[in-house]
């Protein structure tokens, strides 16, 4: 008999072993996966207590930029790393001044002055995050605030360091509210002028409202800073006058000046402006307007304004919204930079007069899809009754450009019935108009790039390339004989804000 018919005659007991074998075979094989599991996982468990094992940190200071007194800093981020190879027990992680340090901090969820036991796992990070609040002080300039951050493990110390740039400030904050108005406070009252000086950041929570008859004037280098959705407020009849130098601007921005925030729009809401009487005119001169919702609202809003709205040498850039948004107001604005805006840069509403030399309109927005042309031109409303209101409406924009990223950057909305007109004279814009059918474009250069230095950066000058270089009409610049750096512009003028200045170089040595 052979093997194999031996095995075919003895399948039945032949197929009884085999399965026997292979259950305890499987049983085996469990039992020994059991085994080093848990092997495995006691090991993962022991805690290395090694006096060689340190710990490795995403930077050795953790540094906040100027943080306001009495208001509570961003949260900075530190990573904790255990690059051994056994988990490690932290046996504390606390700030050197303990309750009296102005620092604060979490560690992974537990929070405060000291946590204890933190462990990790080999190769693995945790994360501990930082603020700050900086106690008021007598001083006026920026003082540094620091702090170190202890870590023990199996008996070695690490530290790292912490610092901060505290600031004093005065503090406005919203106390009254009227019915269909957001919350203020009277920063300048009916028959009262108001100065707000260099000495101290001004940090505005809610609208500072200049009353009725009241003025407030803004002194050269004064810093404004603005918390989410407030902003300042020139009721009617009250007059602004902002007086910043070419040296020292005033500047309103958001009350964020952590590094992230810097560039980040729509971090407050605005500058409003209503109507005045005549000769007492809102007055802006060397300011900085950035990072608003809207950064400059001038508006008949009670009645027709028989006051004006006058800027000079200002920068109106990166709000999320409008940079210039105006219903039947008279604007005048030389040197003025409109740039950078989620809306219109500039939309001039509702009839008026603005009268524009030496502007820049700007707009490459990239934060979200830009729908509107940079200027808007329209001379009417829609009253309670939906009937159409024309209103007269004069624009005039002289060795200005109007450049942005989309097809048609100017856009205009005009109904018959009012005397309405506009003129581009010497300008550079971006427009599918033929100019042969538009006699209000008057010796322009039409979609010509003008090479701005640094669009990413919101550097507006001309370029040594630039097609604005000496394209603009002496005439109109001899009533705007420096541009908003200062620098001369009387002989042979650049269309916009700027004047081309060539770069020295160094002597071939």
């Amino acid at each position: 008999m052979s093997f194999v018919d031996y095995l075919c005659r003895n399948m039945t007991e032949t197929t009884k072993f085999l399965n026997l074998r292979s259950e305890y075979f499987a049983a085996g094989l469990l039992l020994i996966t059991l085994l080093l599991f848990v092997t495995t996982s006691c090991r993962k468990d022991e805690i290395g207590s090694s006096p060689l094992y340190q710990l490795s940190f995403s930077a050795d200071t953790v540094i906040f930029d100027t943080v306001f007194t009495s208001i509570g800093s961003v949260t900075k981020q530190l990573m904790v790393y255990n690059k051994n190879s056994e988990r490690i027990r932290i046996s504390s992680v606390s700030l050197q001044s303990g309750a009296q340090s102005a620092f604060r901090i979490n560690v992974d969820g537990a929070a405060g002055n000291t946590v204890n036991d933190l462990e990790i796992a080999a190769n693995d990070s945790a994360y501990i995050f930082v603020r700050v609040t900086v106690d008021p002080s007598d001083e006026n300039n920026p003082f540094v605030v620091e702090d170190e951050l202890r870590f023990m493990t199996n008996g070695n110390e690490q530290r790292i360091k912490l610092v901060a740039w505290g600031q004093n400030a005065v503090y406005i904050l919203a106390d009254q509210q009227i019915e269909g108005f957001p919350p203020f406070s009277i920063v300048a009252d009916s028959l009262q002028t108001t100065v707000w000086t260099s000495n101290r950041p001004y940090v505005v929570y809610g609208y500072a409202l200049i009353n009725s008859y009241g003025t407030l004037i803004i002194e050269e280098g004064t810093q404004v800073h603005f918390h989410d959705k407030s902003g300042l407020w020139a009721f009617a009849d009250g007059v602004l006058k902002v007086k910043g130098t070419l040296e020292n601007p005033v500047v309103f921005q958001g009350d964020r000046l952590d590094q992230p925030y810097r560039n980040v729009p729509g971090q407050w809401d605005r500058i409003w402006l209503m109507e005045g009487r005549a000769g007492y005119d809102h007055e802006i001169d060397y300011a900085i307007i950035r990072n608003g919702y809207i950064g400059l609202q001038a508006e008949s809003f009670l009645r027709p304004t028989s006051n004006k709205l006058i800027i000079n040498n200002t920068i109106i850039e990166n709000h999320t919204g409008l940079g210039l948004f105006a219903r039947l107001f008279t604007i005048e604005a030389d040197n003025l930079v409109l740039a950078n805006c989620g809306n219109y840069t500039a939309a001039l509403t509702m009839g008026g007069s603005y009268t524009f030399r030496h502007a820049t309109f700007a707009n490459n927005w990239s934060f979200s899809p830009r729908n509107n042309p940079s200027l808007f031109l329209n001379n009417y409303f829609t009253d309670a009754e939906e009937n159409i209101v024309t209103v007269n409406f004069q624009f005039y924009a002289g060795n200005s450009v109007i450049y942005g990223s989309a097809v048609e950057e100017i856009q205009t909305d005009f109904k018959a019935g009012a005397d309405s007109a506009y003129v581009f004279e010497h300008c550079l814009v971006k427009t599918g108009r033929n100019f042969t059918d538009w006699p209000a474009f008057v010796n322009c250069l039409k979609n010509d790039d003008p090479l701005f230095v640094d669009y990413s950066n919101f550097d507006y000058r001309p370029d040594s390339l630039s097609p604005l270089i000496d394209k603009g009409n002496i005439s109109i610049s001899a009533e705007v004989p420096h541009d908003l750096n200062g620098t001369d512009r009387s002989q042979s003028p650049d269309i916009g804000a700027y004047e081309f200045v060539p770069t020295v170089k160094p002597h071939a040595k």
